[in-house]
């Protein structure tokens, strides 16, 4: 275990991913025996064949979602029933088993019980946890596995993106994330690592991340990275927050969920319908579109502030973090950590 000091200089450090915390939990599965019980072991390597199944099929699967300290000291999870809910289902679509709501957040208290002096004190900074799980099955036929880990680690994180600063997107019409009845809307690493090569390209134009489009038609928005997507029609209180719409291609983001609800509690109209690369073009163009921003867990909310294409480059409002983006990043972090009434009963408390 880290010593008092270190961890403290550790979350100080802020960023994303660069720190664990001292413990992890695992959990075996077999089609013999079915699940085992959980163990809370200390962090550290694990030691698996090079035959092992995730290596050359890559049957896995990922969840990520945040701990936060409350005004009173203790600790919430924020909407854990949900990430339960993707967890399974993309198990089932990865030929994985599935766990159920309750044994999957039960390895979440265990973990932050355990770890709870690295979860941060200040808004904004959370504890990361990255439930994960893998095919271990020691041979090379493709069929899926009859053995499978699942690991439960954790990190201290400040901000993914600088929330001073909007990000500039690069809208990918050479490579395709997901088409229907593939697994875009599974949360597993076949999907980013396909996305890499956009991503090299996206950082080749000088932007900052790559929005992808559909696989058919090639010119409706679907995502930026590994977050969905919010545009914000006109201004003020008659504003309209407007999202692409679920396809079956879209991962069916917790916190774009969250935020139709927000959007609602703040007195803001909210859509989600198809919206093309043109819409977007002439919306911003027109002064239509007003804010851009980008959500996910890791990274809450993130303001885009230009978009280029081959069609060319145009730019949103001033460039700038607008205000509508600044109002529900600070009422959804409110409710996160405890500041703002969770009307919703999202905040599952932990201590």
């Amino acid at each position: 275990m880290k010593d008092d000091a270190t961890r403290t200089a550790q979350i100080a450090e802020g960023g994303f991913g660069r720190h664990y915390t001292d413990h992890m939990v695992t959990r075996e599965w077999s089609e013999k025996d079915g699940w085992q019980e959980p163990e809370l072991v200390p962090y550290g390597p694990i030691t698996l064949d090079p035959a092992t199944a995730v290596f050359h099929y890559a049957q896995e699967i990922f969840e990520g979602m945040k701990a936060y300290r409350q005004p009173d000291g203790g600790v919430s999870l924020f909407r854990p029933e949900q990430n339960a809910q993707r967890f399974a289902k993309s198990a089932a679509r990865l030929a994985l088993p599935e766990m159920s709501v309750e044994e999957f957040i039960e390895t979440l208290e265990t973990l932050i019980k355990q770890d709870s002096k690295w979860v941060p004190n200040n808004v904004g900074e959370s504890l990361y946890m990255r439930p994960f799980m893998f095919a271990t099955e020691v041979g090379l036929g493709v069929r899926p596995s009859n053995k499978a880990l699942y690991m439960l680690i954790a990190t201290p994180a400040s901000g993914y993106f600088s929330t001073n600063t909007a990000v500039s997107v690069w809208i990918s019409t050479e490579y395709v994330r997901a088409a229907l009845g593939g697994t875009g809307e599974a949360k597993c690493g076949g999907n980013y690592a396909a996305s890499l090569v956009a991503q090299k390209a996206a950082a080749k134009q000088g932007c900052d991340q790559v929005v992808w489009i559909d696989a058919v038609e090639r010119k409706w928005i679907e995502e930026m990275g590994g977050m969905n997507l919010y545009f914000v029609k006109g201004k003020g209180a008659d504003a309209t927050l407007v999202t692409p719409k679920l396809t079956g291609t879209l991962l069916p983001g917790i916190t774009r969920d969250s935020i139709l609800t927000v959007a609602k509690d703040l007195g803001y109209k909210s859509e989600e319908t198809m919206i093309s690369i043109d819409d977007w073009h002439h919306g911003v163009e027109s002064g239509e579109i007003t804010e851009i921003f980008a959500c996910g867990t890791a990274a809450v909310i993130t303001p885009v502030g230009s978009a280029k294409s081959a069609m060319g480059t145009w730019v949103t409002g001033d460039g700038e973090p607008g205000p509508i983006t600044g109002q529900i990043r600070a009422h959804l972090l409110g409710i996160q950590h405890g500041t703002i009434a969770d009307k919703h009963g999202w905040m599952h408390r932990v201590l």
